[in-house]
């Protein structure tokens, strides 16, 4: 299973697992970044890092740190993401 912080601009995933605690699984919950959510990775800085992602249609920068703990999985846009 991949990390949010291994996907590439214009990739989709859907987050299986947010393991971060503390202040940072609070930020997360609190932009949408729950189990099941699409998440579509549309932009990075000229550095490479943080990337911009589009999560229930705000867009928001995270740093490949904070990325780590999230799990993702491939999504390609079928209608059942539950699988």
């Amino acid at each position: 299973m991949k990390s949010l912080k291994d996907l590439k601009v214009g990739e989709r995933c859907i987050v299986k697992e947010v393991s971060s605690g503390g202040n940072m699984r609070r930020r997360f919950t609190d932009i949408g970044l729950i189990e099941n959510t699409v998440v579509e990775c549309v932009g990075k800085s000229p550095a490479g890092d943080p990337k911009a992602y589009l999560i229930r249609g705000a867009v928001t920068a995270i740093r490949s740190e904070d990325c780590g703990d999230i799990s993702v999985l491939p999504y390609d846009g079928g209608d059942n993401i539950w699988d």
